[in-house]
């Protein structure tokens, strides 16, 4: 497992640290799992060199290991992210001890095809928020920001034009959710879910905080700065700043 201690984002305590945990993870410490059973994205590298980048004072740990997922072993984090993960990427125990950890307070961030993981566990189903169903061919579309009042979206513009991989959903988890932005369907072809198509969102519905965005395809996103405002944005939320 790789470890590094990245900068630019900001952080605050959240109540896992307020409950007694070692002064040396006072600054937080943020678990990156990037295992894919599936399709395997080229823009994984790039993204864990910007969660690095992007989470100043917070320790980013890297890792495709599903062994690391047991309870001794979450614990020392504050929130988790899967990367863009597909497929069954965690065994019996291993969705044992994340369920708890989630419950127990523990905090998520999905990115991209992270909602393509996990089709046959209910409990992550609620977590990631929605199931990917199908996408069109990658295209410019615009994005419409729906709720500011969050980290993920404060300094985006209320419509932002990218390129990115459309994501269409199983079900549309507006209402269980709280929907921070959606894709202008009729900016692209090959939208399926009407006009309020959901493609970031967080909740905490399970005990801790969970963020999710649909954006994350391109390599390129990673160096785009306002994706990149979206995604420290999102950790920021997760890990409580």
């Amino acid at each position: 497992m790789d470890r590094a201690v990245p900068d630019g984002m900001p952080h605050r305590r959240n109540a896992r640290r307020r409950a007694g945990r070692p002064e040396d993870d006072m600054n937080g410490r943020l678990l990156v799992f990037t295992r894919t059973l599936g399709y395997r994205h080229e823009s994984i590298p790039a993204g864990v060199a910007a969660v690095r980048e992007l989470a100043a004072g917070v320790r980013v740990d890297a890792t495709e290991d599903e062994d690391v997922f047991t309870p001794a072993g979450l614990a020392r984090y504050d929130a988790v992210v899967f990367l863009s993960t597909s497929g069954e990427v965690l065994d019996e125990a291993g969705r044992a001890a994340f369920e708890g950890y989630i419950r127990g307070g523990g905090n998520f961030v999905g990115v991209h095809a992270a909602s393509t993981t996990g089709y046959d566990w209910p409990f992550y189903g609620r977590l990631v928020g929605a199931w990917f169903n199908q996408h069109p061919k990658v295209q410019r579309a615009t994005v419409r920001v729906v709720d500011r009042d969050h980290p993920a979206t404060v300094d985006l513009a209320p419509e932002w034009v990218l390129t990115d991989e459309w994501y269409n959903f199983r079900t549309d988890p507006t209402g269980s959710v709280r929907v921070l932005a959606t894709v202008d369907e009729s900016s692209y072809s090959g939208g399926t879910m009407g006009p309020n198509h959901p493609i970031a969102w967080c909740h905490e519905n399970l005990g801790g905080r969970a963020f999710y965005t649909a954006l994350g395809h391109p390599v390129e996103a990673y160096a785009d700065p306002a994706f990149r405002s979206h995604l420290a944005g999102g950790i920021r939320y997760a890990v409580g700043g």
